[in-house]
């Protein structure tokens, strides 16, 4: 299997399955000297983590890092961190139903026709579970770009969303409720509206905003390693992700030119940033923002018809315990992805000067 890896020179490599003994991954090429808050790096974790609130899956993880290498005294070496999430409340029997049988819309049929085989339980290697890897690379990440900040807060779900910009939010609101959205009236009334599509037996998705501030000019490799095209594979590789635009996105196919360039100021930064703090595949030194779309769970808690390994339609009912909405939990995932991008590209610039 291919694809475990994540950079160029602040690389990732994760390995494990959902309801196999533990995840884990190798950092390579994180620097040495960098002091590490290693309650910080738990604290992403726990942002992340399974049974924290009444609105996700209930299955109850500490999700515990252990460090093996790379770090000594809380300092990191310059060698490959090695790391491993131990997992402690699996309930592989809740999958037995789906051995044969293929999930609508599930990494279950694709998987078993690329490798012949597959591991029915939670998803194996297709369930978002892995994403606990990224945190931990993402939170160390984030501690070596001391004055780069990373935000990320729930924008959408379903469709309900916030019709205001990121810089009309406070967004030191963002981890004041558990569907982590800055704004207390609409968080409130996502929050109902998430439990009441999961007592149905239902799913829905969601939007998941992002801001990265304090990124200096100049990050980025044209022509094919633009930084909007690195944020977007990043983005994209995340389970059940659907989409992604920055700055003005989709909306900015229906401006005018004239109203759309950003104009400069006298010290090079602009007016506007519809180019959402990148141009030309190239941080400008505004604010990077962006939207990441995310599809509703695919395994429902109610009856419906599906096929088996062998064609033939079956019914099928989902078990066990799974996020009626993931966007709340994938929060900390969208800015662990954000930090290892500009993390790597920050390495990169480092070549050439």
């Amino acid at each position: 299997m291919a694809g475990n890896s994540f950079g160029k020179l602040f690389n990732l490599t994760t390995y494990g399955e959902s309801h196999g003994p533990a995840l884990g991954g190798v950092i390579d090429g994180c620097p040495s000297g960098i002091e590490l808050d290693l309650e910080a790096i738990q604290n992403e974790l726990n942002r992340r983590k399974p049974g924290q609130s009444a609105i996700v899956t209930q299955r109850k993880e500490p999700d515990t890092v252990k460090f093996h290498s790379g770090i000594f005294e809380g300092v990191t070496t310059g060698t490959s961190i090695g790391f491993v999430i131990e997992n402690t409340n699996q309930k592989s029997h809740d999958y037995s139903h789906i051995k044969d049988s293929y999930r609508p819309s599930h990494a279950d049929y694709t998987y078993d026709k690329k490798y012949g085989i597959r591991d029915y339980r939670g998803g194996g290697r297709s369930s978002a579970r892995e994403t606990a890897c990224r945190v931990v690379a993402g939170a160390i990440a984030k501690q070596m770009l001391k004055n780069i900040e990373f935000t990320a807060y729930v924008s959408g779900v379903g469709a309900m969303k916030l019709d205001k910009p990121y810089n009309a939010l406070d967004l030191t609101k963002v981890e004041s409720n558990i569907v982590r959205c800055p704004d207390q009236d609409m968080a409130a009334k996502m929050e109902g509206y998430i439990k009441e599509v999961r007592g149905k037996g239902d799913t829905v998705g969601g939007i998941v905003s992002c801001v990265i501030k304090n990124v200096p000019a100049g990050l980025g490799e044209p022509v094919f390693d633009k930084l909007h095209a690195e944020l977007g594979k990043a983005m994209l590789s995340i389970n059940a992700v659907k989409g992604f635009e920055y700055g003005s996105g989709f909306e900015g196919s229906t401006m005018y030119g004239s109203d759309h360039n950003d104009k400069f100021n006298n010290d090079g930064s602009t007016k506007t940033n519809f180019s959402g703090g990148i141009q030309g595949g190239i941080s400008n030194g505004m604010d990077i923002y962006f939207n990441v779309a995310f599809k509703p769970v695919a395994t429902l808690i109610q009856k419906y018809e599906t096929i088996d390994k062998e064609g033939n339609t079956v019914e099928m009912q989902g078990k066990g315990r799974h996020d009626p909405c993931v966007v709340p939990r994938a929060v900390p995932i969208v800015e662990a992805m954000a930090a290892l991008v500009i993390a790597d590209f920050f390495l990169i610039n480092k070549m050439y000067h």
